[in-house]
Parts: C-alpha cells; sequence; structure tokens
C-alpha cells in the first residue's frame, strides 16, 4: 500500500504511538506518524510521544 493510504488507518488504531518506516533502502528511514498542523503552533500542544517512539526504534537497531 502506499503511505497516504495507511496512515488513516494506523492513526485511528495507534494514535500517537506509530512510526513510519520506509523499507527497501540500505538504511533505516523513519519518521514520527504525525504531519504539519498550524492550528497547535506555538500553542505547545503537540504530543511528542511518536517522536519518542522513533528514536526508541532506532535505539534497538
Amino acid at each position: 500500500m502506499y503511505h497516504d493510504q495507511v496512515l488513516t488507518p494506523i492513526k485511528t488504531i495507534n494514535e500517537y504511538n506509530a512510526v513510519n518506516i520506509t523499507l527497501g533502502l540500505p538504511f533505516y528511514r523513519l519518521s514520527p506518524d504525525h504531519g504539519p498542523n498550524k492550528k497547535m503552533l506555538n500553542k505547545n500542544l503537540s504530543n511528542p510521544l511518536s517522536l519518542i517512539q522513533s528514536i526508541k526504534f532506532l535505539d534497538k537497531r
């Protein structure tokens, strides 16, 4: 499946506990599972859990 087709069900099931991983590359490419949200800018409302999960994933490798 394409990246955009999978994001909606993954975010629905896992909320902020998901990580995007790109397969087929000779290196690990991953990113937090979130996108930009201009409504939350400079309001200290962001949830860092997906970023933390990304770092934990890399730490295991």
